[in-house]
C-alpha cells in the first residue's frame, strides 16, 4: 500500500525544482553574457586590426604621392638638402637623425622641433614639387616614412621624425646612386593635381 507524500515534502520538492531551474536560468544566461562579450571583443578588435592592417598595406600608407619624373635617377647624395624636424617628444632624436644622414654624406641643412602639439605617429619625407627626386632619394634611407608632397616651391626636403622610428634602414641596401627611381605604386602621375597640400613649415 502507498501512501500519498506529505504536504512537507511535496513543498519541498517543488521548492528543490524551482531551485534547480532557477540554477539553470542562471548559469544559462551567464553563459550567454560572456559568449556575448567574447565576441563583441573579437569582431571589434579583428576590425581594428584589419583597419590597421589595410592602412599599412597600402601604397605609402594611403597618402597620395606623385610618381617620379620620367627617367630619375637616386640622387647623389651630396646634392640632395635636407632638414630633420623632431615630431616625437624624445628629445635630441632629431639632432641624432640629422647626424647619421650627414655620415650618409646628405647636405643637411640642420634640426629642429616640427610644430605639432602631439607625437606624430609616422615619419613623413615632406618635399614640393621641384624636389621629388630629392624626396624619393631621402626615403629610400626610411624603412616605414611617409612621402608626402606640400606646398613648398624650392627642394629643400624635411624629415619629419615620427614616432614608430626606430633607425635608418641599412646603408647598403639603399645606396643606389644613379639607379633608376621606381615610383611607388598607385603614384599620381601630373603632381599638379594633388590637392589640399599641407602648408609647408619654414
Amino acid at each position: 500500500m502507498t501512501f500519498p507524500d506529505a504536504p512537507d515534502e511535496r513543498q519541498a520538492r517543488r521548492q528543490f525544482v524551482r531551485r534547480r531551474q532557477k540554477m539553470v536560468f542562471t548559469i544559462a544566461i551567464s553563459a550567454l553574457a560572456v559568449i556575448l562579450v567574447i565576441a563583441l571583443l573579437v569582431v571589434f578588435g579583428t576590425l581594428g586590426h584589419l583597419n590597421k592592417q589595410s592602412t599599412q598595406t597600402k601604397p605609402n600608407y594611403g597618402v597620395s604621392v606623385p610618381c617620379a619624373p620620367a627617367d630619375s635617377t637616386v640622387l647623389k647624395h651630396t646634392e640632395v638638402r635636407v632638414r630633420v624636424l623632431n615630431g616625437t617628444n624624445k628629445n635630441g632624436l632629431g639632432v641624432a637623425v640629422m647626424q647619421s644622414l650627414r655620415n650618409r654624406g646628405f647636405n643637411m641643412q640642420g634640426a629642429g622641433d616640427f610644430p605639432t602639439k602631439t607625437e606624430l605617429a609616422r615619419t613623413e619625407i615632406r618635399f614640393g614639387i621641384n624636389g621629388i627626386s630629392q624626396g624619393y632619394t631621402v626615403g629610400r634611407q626610411f624603412k616605414d616614412a611617409v612621402l608626402r608632397m606640400d606646398d613648398r616651391a624650392d627642394d629643400l626636403v624635411d624629415v619629419v621624425i615620427g614616432a614608430t622610428f626606430n633607425d635608418l634602414a641599412q646603408e647598403h641596401k639603399v645606396s643606389g646612386v644613379g639607379m633608376p627611381i621606381t615610383s611607388i605604386k598607385g603614384c599620381v602621375a601630373d603632381p599638379k593635381t594633388i590637392t589640399n597640400l599641407p602648408k609647408h613649415e619654414s
